[in-house]
Parts: structure tokens; C-alpha cells; sequence
């Protein structure tokens, strides 16, 4: 990465996803949350991520979302810095959702272009549009979440143009095809406007994308630690020591990205007696009982503290 853009950058280092903690019943278990909380801060994230796509933010109800967003902010009590992700392909109701992340503490917001089902989308033009709107309605930045989720690809192109014309969009989560490419190319064509460029995908991409720049990374819950050790030796300098790490917890990683998926983090803390169950909402599928046996086994190799934290 750029030692000078990482020096000027707000915000920067690992900030992980909080995975969203139920009972069996699928009800919120906001004491397991705080111990969630705990314990991610414990492992050395720099920042948390907030109501992202692996906090599984598509099962919660609006109601839900305020109550999370408001008792983890409290509880972070401005330990690290909180994004919380807003997207909504209404642009009022993201601008409404900002302001109460902003209200309660939020240091970003992240959101993805405007986009609903299989069908609808919006022309890199309104898009522009769209993330003025918000910037003009903020006064914390905003992440853009490049993701194919949304069936909506922007080029590095498009993207550095936000950054010099949009006041706040200096932020950019890059989770497509050829991360390290599309990196290069945004800080390339951004320059200086390219405040934040990030690496997302649980880390499967992570050395290339420090690499290429990245100067944060937006990753799973489970294991902060090992990710941090990572990214502190690439930032220092020593890539050696950061290709070796990450060759260690590169099985653990891959578990993660390719078998148990937003689960993971939830199943680990489980594991280590953080929280009470690792269930998630219906109709997502569970992990079968062989995969999370094989997750644990990968996870134990490392000595990963969220297996020992409760203890």
C-alpha cells in the first residue's frame, strides 16, 4: 500500500463486519451482541462494520436495524470508529438512514448503488446523481460499495469522477471481479480525491490488494487478529513476513469466502463460548455439521483468540 495515503486517510486499517447474533429463535440477542462487540475490538480491529451484507442486513426489519444500529454505537462508546451500512435504492430513505447513523455516531456510511430485484438499476449518470444527493445531505463520509450484488457495475472510471465532484464520496469498498486491477486503476485516475480505496471479499484478495494500494480492508468477524497481523507487516514494510502470514491463515480465509460463508464468524464465536447460538434467519441455509467441524479444525491450527477469548 501507499505509506502516504494511508498516513492522510481518516479511516484506515481492518474494520470486520459484525455479524448480526440471534437466539435460537431467531430473535436479536443483544447481550451476545455486545459480547460480539467485545470481543472484535479485543482482537485488534482498528474500526467495525456495521449492518453489511454478512451482518445478514436483508432479514432485518427496519425497526431492527435502528435498535441494532443504536445499542452497538452506545456500546462501542467511541472505542473504534463504526460504518454502518445504509443502502437503499430510495434516496430519501438512504439520506434518512445516514442521519440516524450519523445522529447516534457513525463515523461512515456505506451504500451501494440504487438498485431493486434482478431488474432494476440505474445508469452510471444517476448513480452520480444519487451519491451527490447523499453527500449533499451529509457530513460524514460515504463508502461506495462496488459489489456485484447489485448487478450494477461502475467503472474505475466513474467511481474517480465521484471522488473529485462528490464532496463526501472519498471511500471506496472494491468487492468485483479483478479487485487489485480496478484498485490500481481508481487510485491511478483519483489521485489524491481517492482518500479510502478498500478491499472487501473476507480477505481472499487481500495481498494483492494491499498491494495495489488498499488501505483498509472491510473483512469477517471471526478472526481480526490474524487479518491484522497481515496488514500490519505489508504496512510496515516487511511483505515477506505478510505473504508467510497470510499463507498461514489463507485455508482459514478460504473457508470463510467458500464454504460457510456468513456463518463463519458466528460459528467461531460460538466455538469459543462468546455467544449462544450461531443460528441465521431462515430461508438461509445452515451449515452442515462436517463443514463447521472443518471450519473449527482450520480455525484451531491458527490459535485464533476468538476460540480463547471467553475462556
Amino acid at each position: 500500500m501507499t505509506y502516504d495515503r494511508y498516513q492522510k486517510a481518516r479511516y484506515k486499517g481492518v474494520y470486520p463486519v459484525v455479524p448480526t447474533i440471534f437466539k435460537d429463535d431467531g430473535s436479536l440477542d443483544l447481550d451476545g451482541q455486545r459480547r460480539c462487540v467485545d470481543f472484535m475490538i479485543d482482537a485488534g480491529s482498528d474500526g467495525l462494520s456495521l449492518l453489511a451484507n454478512f451482518s445478514e442486513q436483508f432479514s432485518l426489519s427496519d425497526e431492527e436495524r435502528k435498535i441494532l444500529t443504536e445499542a452497538i454505537l452506545k456500546h462501542v462508546a467511541g472505542r473504534v470508529p463504526v460504518i454502518v451500512t445504509t443502502s437503499h435504492y430510495s434516496t430519501d430513505i438512504c439520506i434518512q438512514r445516514n442521519r440516524h447513523a450519523r445522529d447516534f455516531g457513525a463515523a461512515m456510511v456505506m451504500v451501494l448503488p440504487p438498485y431493486h430485484g434482478a431488474t432494476i438499476r440505474c445508469d452510471e449518470a444517476r448513480v452520480h446523481e444519487y451519491f451527490s444527493r447523499l453527500s449533499d445531505a451529509s457530513d460524514i463520509p460515504i463508502m461506495i460499495q462496488d459489489a456485484p450484488i447489485s448487478g450494477t457495475p461502475l467503472s474505475a472510471r466513474a467511481l474517480a469522477n465521484m471522488a473529485r465532484e462528490i464532496e463526501h464520496a472519498r471511500y471506496f469498498k472494491i468487492e468485483s471481479a479483478g479487485v487489485a486491477s480496478k484498485l490500481r486503476a481508481l487510485i491511478e485516475l483519483g489521485g489524491d480525491a481517492i482518500e479510502g480505496p478498500w478491499d472487501g471479499e473476507e480477505s481472499i484478495t487481500l495481498l494483492p490488494d494491499l498491494d495495489a494500494g488498499a488501505t483498509g480492508a472491510m473483512t469477517g468477524g471471526g478472526y481480526p487478529d490474524g487479518i491484522k497481523a497481515i496488514f500490519d507487516a505489508h504496512l510496515s514494510g516487511d511483505r515477506e513476513k505478510a505473504v508467510s502470514l497470510y499463507q498461514q491463515w489463507l485455508p482459514l480465509i478460504n473457508y470463510e469466502n467458500r464454504q460457510t460463508g456468513i456463518q463463519t464468524s458466528k460459528i467461531l464465536m460460538r466455538e469459543g463460548g462468546i455467544i449462544g447460538s450461531d443460528y441465521a434467519r431462515h430461508p438461509f441455509t445452515m451449515a452442515i455439521p462436517a463443514i463447521r467441524d472443518g471450519l473449527i479444525e482450520a480455525a484451531r491450527r491458527l490459535d485464533p483468540l476468538v476460540l480463547r477469548w471467553a475462556a
